[in-house]
């Protein structure tokens, strides 16, 4: 039972599906695979990270944010078991607060671990799928800003 106080937990089925799209979302990042992650976001997203300014557009964030993280890290994963999934009233909207993991590389190459956070805010478009209209990831306190791995674009 829910009291007047508590968060707006999605149900289980809808939690799921959230947990599922974040899941894939990452897999697109893991394979830095730009074009597959397009349709799992609005055009005109709005999106900023720990040391980025509000960008609006699937293409600045691309270049401003994606160029600079995908290819430079590996192993993205969101983790579930932390991850909280509220929903809207009226079943419209849901905000997932995510923890993430990945693996950064220092300039010599040695890997370290670069966790972060991200809150995602999705809405269900048209044809019924969910689409982030916000993102805002950033990495915990103290991690390293700067990754220098070196992965290809599969598809931009």
């Amino acid at each position: 039972m829910s009291t007047p106080d508590a968060l707006p937990e999605a149900p289980p089925a809808l939690r799921e599906e959230i947990l599922d799209w974040l899941d894939r979302f990452a897999a697109c990042v893991r394979a830095v695979d730009y074009r597959s992650a397009y349709a799992f976001w609005h055009p005109q997203v709005l999106a900023f990270g720990t040391h980025q300014r509000v960008l609006q557009g699937l293409w600045d964030w691309r270049d401003r944010q994606w160029d600079s993280v995908w290819p430079r890290t590996s192993d993205f994963r969101f983790l579930p078991e932390e991850t909280r999934v509220l929903q809207s009233p009226d079943g419209a909207m849901v905000v997932a607060i995510a923890p993430w993991t990945s693996t950064g590389y220092h300039a010599d190459g040695t890997p370290f671990d670069r966790p972060g956070r991200a809150t995602i805010v999705l809405m269900r478009d048209a044809t019924g799928r969910w689409r982030g209209v916000h993102s805002h990831m950033s990495l915990e306190r103290g991690v390293p800003q700067e990754s220098f791995g070196n992965r290809p674009v599969l598809a931009r």
